[in-house]
């Protein structure tokens, strides 16, 4: 994955068919290793634009994808920042002050042209797992 920009600004929203282009390949990398996996797929303004619920994936994790989703739009990075500053304690521990940082990894910015159009949130299995999943969705971008 190429490192994130310092300042990335918004862009247009995603649109449906690419929100759909990026939870098939989210899919079909879950799929492949047997994950039942919640899928959302948020635009540049972190409104819901899909949310994909594959079957026997646990009922909880529709809430959490959303929030990973949510919390990569609106910071513009990946969710794993905040779970490694989390873990990393001392001034990380800030962060549970942050209303909408989700410290769990799963959450994606997508970028066009270098520009956020939206985010992924995947959740379902251990966040590294989820992380996979997201970065595969990130791909068809």
């Amino acid at each position: 994955m190429n490192p994130i920009p310092a300042v990335l600004p918004y862009g247009p929203p995603i649109s449906l068919d690419s929100a759909r282009r990026v939870a098939t390949a989210a899919e079909a990398a879950a799929l492949a290793k047997g994950w039942p996996m919640v899928i959302a797929v948020m635009d540049s303004g972190a409104n819901l634009v899909l949310l994909h619920k594959m079957d026997q994936a646990q009922t909880g994790s529709i809430q959490v994808a959303q929030a990973k989703a949510e919390s990569a739009v609106r910071f513009k990075r990946p969710t794993k920042v905040f779970e490694e500053a989390l873990m990393a304690g001392g001034l990380g521990l800030r962060l549970l002050a942050t209303a909408g940082a989700c410290p769990l990894e799963g959450g994606l910015p997508l970028l066009q042209d270098g520009k956020v159009i939206g985010a992924i949130g995947v959740s379902g299995m251990q966040s590294t797992q989820d992380g996979q999943v997201a970065a595969a969705g990130v791909e068809v971008l």
